[in-house]
């Protein structure tokens, strides 16, 4: 397995951008658009479905249907190429790169108050990165492709 390849889909906090919903290569954009192909036209079967199967489920359709467009519009490069576009106080991508570590394990200071991540954030990064540290990233990026992100 490359190695550059598993640190361009690993965020330097340790969370992997191909399960982010944000990310425009990953899976949940990917099975998004085909999810939308497959449903097609569905909205007008959706609204009838309502009365024929007596079943109110349809009625939420229209939300979906919107939630489905935004998740298949995503258009993030993943954190090394930009700022985070979920997490707008992330400091991790600027301070990994100016620290010379490709992951927030290898600095000195880890961990560190310097994330600007909340409480649950800050758990998931430090677990996240004690993991990567333990096990070497092929592991820890073959455990997270097995897993759901979320």
């Amino acid at each position: 397995m490359e190695h550059k390849g598993l640190i361009s889909n690993t965020a330097p906090c340790g969370l992997h951008c191909g399960k982010c919903f944000a990310y425009k290569y990953g899976v949940i954009k990917e099975k998004s658009i085909e999810l939308k192909e497959a449903l097609g036209n569905f909205a007008p079967f959706a609204e009838r479905f309502t009365t024929l199967l007596n079943e109110p489920a349809f009625n939420n359709y229209p939300q979906f249907e919107a939630f489905l467009a935004f998740l298949s519009t995503s258009s993030c490069s993943g954190c090394r190429n930009q700022k985070c576009q979920i997490y707008e106080e992330c400091k991790v991508r600027d301070c990994s790169a100016s620290m010379g570590v490709d992951f927030c394990f290898q600095c000195s200071k880890f961990p560190c108050e310097e994330t600007g991540f909340d409480e649950n954030l800050k758990k998931r990064w430090i677990k996240a990165n004690n993991r990567i540290s333990d096990i070497g990233i092929e592991a820890y990026y073959k455990e997270k492709c097995k897993e759901p992100r979320y």
